[in-house]
């Protein structure tokens, strides 16, 4: 059973991992400040400064952010709507991952997206909390495929 410190500490990781790509984001959407304001509220529900409703709800007006974009921007704005949501469902933690590697893909010129987004997962993995560590490298192993196999790394 995941512990309510444990659910706070996915939180702050998946926060990191978006926010790590968020400037693929605001460099096309300046003005937009969506994704960046769930990935501020994801920290407040971790504070315990808002209800999970308003940490959710502010992942929607992030992936909403994303809907006209394409390629890393769009991760990026998915990563940020992934991270707020962890509040909701700690499971989302790695839609976070995945969507701020497949940035990190996306951008990376020619043929170099595969090993960027290894580069990205490895730093990732970095930020990882001792005490989530092992939760979330067995919740990549089993939710690998269904995450684009991004975190073969």
């Amino acid at each position: 059973m995941l512990t309510d410190s444990d659910h706070r500490l996915l939180a702050l990781w998946a926060a990191a991992c978006a926010e790590h790509v968020l400037h693929l984001f605001e460099k096309v959407q300046p003005s937009d400040p969506r994704p960046r304001q769930a990935i501020e509220q994801a920290r407040a529900w971790v504070r315990g400064e808002i209800k999970m409703s308003q940490s959710r709800a502010a992942g929607g007006h992030a992936m909403a952010a994303a809907r006209d974009l394409r390629g890393a921007a769009r991760y990026a704005a998915y990563a940020a709507g992934q991270a707020a949501v962890v509040a909701h469902v700690a499971a989302h933690e790695l839609g976070a991952a995945a969507y701020a590697i497949k940035a990190v893909r996306a951008v990376a010129p020619g043929s170099e997206g595969e090993s960027a987004g290894r580069i990205e997962c490895r730093w990732q993995r970095e930020q990882l909390p001792d005490a989530i560590r092992e939760l979330v490298l067995e919740d990549q192993r089993l939710r690998n495929e269904i995450c684009w196999s991004v975190f073969d790394c």
